[in-house]
């Protein structure tokens, strides 16, 4: 395990600045994306909830997201939208690819990006007033969701240079660790704060996530011929969807 990994990860999934040596290299970039959503989670969190203390809900929804977006320089949504519009249309496999690689939006990826932000706005608009673990167990979730690409075995598309570079970098033990501790924390805070019966439907909902992420990754396998970056960025947004969506769903 590279203990570096945390200065790689945060080079490539935050706008953080960090030593150049960090940001040449991709090794540690998913085994320390978890530790990274944790971080980006609790400061987006606690923007929402100063924004709907001090405005409403809504303000409060609307600037989580805004956050998240501007401390992950829109990566992942960029994402979302490149594979929304590789995956949406009926093309074959080469010219998804050569859609997602292109710097524009199509028609799927602009629809896509507008419904998962209004969901998740939506979500967090019922959540932010009392129930603040949940957004940022969301964004934990998402990144032990993109983690979960870098087990051994994971088919990367050929075409995907980050897939390569990032194939195999995370075993079972560290990732089975992570969600283990994760798990731990979510749920024990939320324990704490109203009762077993709320841990239980926010660990509920991360699980869901997690799910919702893997259709998606199995659903790129088989048409892109497996994970590209923009897959994986596209796994966080839907795994944060989802979970925010059942969280809403169980805990408000």
């Amino acid at each position: 395990m590279r203990w570096g990994g945390p200065l790689e990860s945060a080079a490539l999934l935050t706008v953080l600045r960090v030593p150049a040596g960090a940001a040449r290299s991709t090794r540690g970039v998913l085994p320390w994306a978890p530790l990274v959503g944790l971080v980006l989670g609790a400061v987006a969190t606690a923007v929402g909830v100063l924004g709907t203390r001090l405005i409403s809900p809504f303000a409060g929804a609307v600037l989580t997201v805004a956050v998240l977006a501007a401390l992950t320089r829109g990566l992942h949504l960029d994402g979302l939208a490149d594979t929304a519009d590789g995956l949406g249309p009926l093309r074959g496999r080469d010219r998804a690819l050569e859609v997602m690689h292109q710097s524009d939006i199509g028609p799927f990826g602009v629809v896509t990006l507008v419904l998962t932000l209004l969901l998740q706005v939506a979500a967090l608009a019922g959540l932010l007033p009392g129930q603040w673990v949940a957004p940022a167990a969301a964004v934990l979730t998402a990144r032990l969701a993109m983690a979960r690409t870098g087990l051994p075995g994971t088919v990367m598309a050929e075409t995907s240079s980050l897939g390569r570079a990032v194939q195999g970098t995370v075993s079972p033990a560290w990732l089975t660790g992570c969600a283990v501790v994760a798990a731990g924390a979510v749920g024990g805070v939320q324990w704490l704060l109203s009762g077993p019966a709320d841990a239980a439907g926010l660990l509920a909902a991360c699980v869901v996530g997690i799910g919702a992420a893997e259709l998606l990754r199995a659903r790129a396998t088989a048409r892109l011929g497996g994970v590209t970056g923009d897959v994986m960025g596209a796994m966080g947004e839907v795994a944060a969807t989802a979970t925010l969506l059942v969280a809403a769903a169980v805990l408000t």
